[in-house]
C-alpha cells in the first residue's frame, strides 16, 4: 500500500492550527500557530498613514479591513490549509483608535482617529481643570489624556453633522479596531470589545468591567453606540463562511499589549514586558485586583480568562519605532530601521548631545501633550552616527523612565524585563536598555508575542491548549542581555536626560505661562 505524501506543516496530533491576526498601526498581519507555539505561515501588508494637520493621526478603516482580511485568506492559501483545520481566530489590534460607523451599511463616517492623533488634547485639559480627573482614574485607571477613545469619539460626534442625533437614533456604531473587525468578519452580527480594549476608553469601569454611565454623561456620549463587553478568551461568534470557505470561531480578542503580555506568559504577579513597536508599551501583571498608581501610570484590565481578570499596571511611550521612522523618513538619515544600529555603532556615544522625540507629546509618566521633540546639545562634531545612537538611547531612557514608576506603584523590584516588538530584534537597544535600566532584559525565541497571546486566548476557549501552565512552558529565552554600565554612568546618562525633558516639556501650549495640567505629586525622576 502506497504511503500518502508527507504534510508541508509541522506534526500536531489532529493538524489543527490556530490563526491569529494583528491589526496594528501601520500593518495588518496574519499567522498560524501549532500548538508548540511555533510560527507555521504568516502575511503582512503594511497600510497608509495619513497626516491631515499638525497632529492628527488617521486610517483608512476600509483598506484596514481589506488588507486585514487579505493577509489572513494569504496565509491559509500558501500554506495550503484549510479552514475546517483553523481550531480557533484570535484578534489583537492597535488600541484606541476609534472608528464610527453606520450600523446598516457598515460604513464608516469618517476615517478613524488613531491613537497618537492629539486633537483633542484641548478638551482634555479643561476636563482636567473642572476636576475630573480623580474620577476617571478611580473609576477607568486612566489619566484623562488625548490617547484614549472617549474624547476622540466625542470629537467625531461634534464634528460629523448629524452624527449625534443618528447616534440617539441607534443608527451609529463605535469601536476600536478589534469591534470593527469582528462586524466585519460576522458581517454586521455582532458588535463586541473585550474588557482589554474597553479598559482603554476612558469610558469603562475597571472594577466592574462595564460601561460607566457617570463617565458617558460627562462625556456626552449616547450609550446605544457601544458594544458588548465580553472575555477576552471564549467563542464570541464565528466568520462569515464566505470569508474563508467555513465558519471559524471567533475565540480570542485583546489589545495588542495586553496579547503581547500573554504571549510572553507574564501570567504571575511582578512580571513585566516591553514591547518596541511604533511606540513602546510596559505592562506589569499586578493580579486579580487593579493597582492604583501613584505615578503617573495606567491601571488597566490586561485580560479576563475563564471568567476571572487580571490586572496590569502600564506605561506607554508614543515614541518608539516610530524614532527610528522619523530618521528614515524624515531626516532620511538611514534606508531602514534596521540600519539605525548600524550607524549608531559607529560612534561610542552621542558626545552629549540628546534627542527627546515627543512629536506626539509624552506619554507616561509625564502625560504632556504639549511636549514636542527637542535635539539638544549638538556641536560641530554631531553627525548620523551621534543622532542614530541618541535615538536608540531615547527609546531606552523613556521606557526606564515608565519601568522606575512601575517598580514604585507596585512596591516590586524587577527582576528581569521580557520584550518583543520589531525593535527589540536590535542587540544594540536590548544591551543599551539592560545599562541604562540596570536590569537584565530578556528576549524570547518567537518575539511575534503579540500574535501568540491572541493566539493563546483563542486557543485555551476551544481546548486546543489546556490551560496557562501549558503555555508557561512553552516560554524560551533566546538571548539575555546583562547590564554592563556603571552606576555613576547610568546616572549621568539619565540625569542628561531628565534635563532634556524638561526643556521639551510643554513647548506647544500657546500661553506659555499656562501651567501644565496638575500631576499626581509624584516625583518624575525618582528611581526604585
Amino acid at each position: 500500500m502506497s504511503r500518502p505524501p508527507p504534510s508541508p506543516l509541522p506534526a500536531v496530533p489532529d493538524g489543527q492550527l490556530v490563526l491569529a491576526l494583528d491589526q496594528g498601526t501601520s500593518s495588518s498581519r496574519a499567522m498560524l500557530f501549532d500548538r508548540t507555539g511555533t510560527i507555521v505561515a504568516s502575511a503582512q501588508r503594511e497600510f497608509a498613514q495619513h497626516y491631515p494637520q499638525p497632529g492628527w493621526v488617521e486610517h483608512d478603516v476600509l483598506a484596514i479591513w481589506q488588507g486585514q482580511l487579505d493577509v489572513a485568506r494569504e496565509v491559509l492559501r500558501s500554506s495550503g490549509v484549510p479552514w475546517q483545520r483553523i481550531s480557533a481566530l484570535g484578534i489583537t489590534n492597535q488600541r484606541e483608535t476609534t472608528v464610527l460607523w453606520d450600523r446598516a451599511t457598515g460604513q464608516p463616517l469618517a476615517p478613524a482617529i488613531v491613537w497618537q492623533d492629539r486633537r483633542t488634547a484641548d478638551f482634555c485639559s479643561a476636563l482636567q481643570a473642572e476636576g475630573h480627573g480623580p474620577l476617571f482614574q478611580a473609576r477607568t485607571g486612566l489619566v484623562i489624556d488625548a490617547y484614549f477613545s472617549g474624547t476622540k469619539l466625542r470629537w467625531l460626534l461634534d464634528h460629523i453633522p448629524d452624527a449625534r442625533t443618528r447616534a440617539l437614533r441607534g443608527e451609529l456604531a463605535f469601536g476600536t479596531i478589534d469591534s470593527w473587525l469582528v462586524w466585519q468578519l460576522t458581517g454586521g452580527q455582532r458588535h463586541v470589545t473585550d474588557v482589554s480594549n474597553a479598559s482603554r476608553t476612558l469610558l469603562c469601569n475597571i472594577h466592574t468591567l462595564q460601561w460607566d454611565p457617570e463617565l458617558l454623561a460627562l462625556l456626552d456620549i449616547p450609550p446605544g453606540l457601544l458594544p458588548e463587553i465580553v472575555p477576552s478568551s471564549g467563542t464570541v461568534a464565528h466568520t462569515m463562511p464566505d470569508l474563508f470557505g467555513g465558519p471559524i470561531p471567533i475565540a480570542g480578542i485583546a489589545g495588542d499589549q495586553q496579547a503581547a503580555t500573554f504571549g510572553q506568559a507574564c501570567l504571575t504577579p511582578g512580571m513585566a514586558k516591553n514591547t518596541y513597536g511604533t511606540g513602546c508599551f510596559v505592562l506589569m501583571h499586578t493580579g486579580t485586583a487593579p493597582v492604583p498608581s501613584r505615578n503617573r501610570l495606567l491601571s488597566t484590565v490586561a485580560w479576563q480568562v475563564d471568567g476571572q481578570a487580571a490586572y496590569a499596571l502600564e506605561g506607554s511611550v508614543f515614541m518608539g519605532g516610530a524614532t527610528l521612522q522619523w530618521l528614515r523618513d524624515e531626516l532620511r538619515i538611514i534606508d531602514s530601521a534596521a540600519q539605525a544600529e548600524t550607524l549608531a555603532r559607529q560612534c561610542t556615544d552621542t558626545g552629549g548631545m540628546v534627542l527627546v522625540p515627543a512629536f506626539a507629546g509624552l506619554g507616561a509618566p509625564y502625560w504632556d501633550a504639549y511636549a514636542r521633540g527637542t535635539l539638544i546639545g549638538m556641536t560641530r562634531g554631531t553627525g548620523r552616527p551621534q543622532i542614530a545612537r541618541a535615538a536608540l538611547e531615547a527609546i531606552a531612557l523613556q521606557s526606564v523612565d515608565v519601568l522606575d514608576a512601575m517598580q514604585l506603584d507596585a512596591s516590586i523590584p524587577l527582576a528581569e524585563l521580557r520584550v518583543d516588538g520589531g525593535a527589540a530584534r536590535s542587540d544594540l537597544l536590548m544591551q543599551m536598555q539592560a545599562d541604562l535600566l540596570g536590569t537584565p532584559v530578556v528576549r524570547p525565541r518567537v518575539t511575534e508575542t503579540t500574535a501568540l497571546g491572541a493566539a493563546y486566548l483563542a486557543g485555551l476557549a476551544t481546548g486546543y491548549w489546556h490551560d496557562t501552565a501549558e503555555l508557561t512552558a512553552q516560554w524560551h529565552a533566546e538571548r539575555r542581555f546583562e547590564p554592563a554600565m556603571s552606576a555613576d554612568q547610568r546616572a549621568a546618562v539619565r540625569a542628561r536626560w531628565h534635563r532634556a525633558v524638561d526643556r521639551a516639556r510643554d513647548w506647544a501650549r500657546e500661553d506659555a505661562a499656562t501651567p501644565p495640567a496638575p500631576d499626581t505629586g509624584a516625583p518624575l525622576h525618582e528611581t526604585p
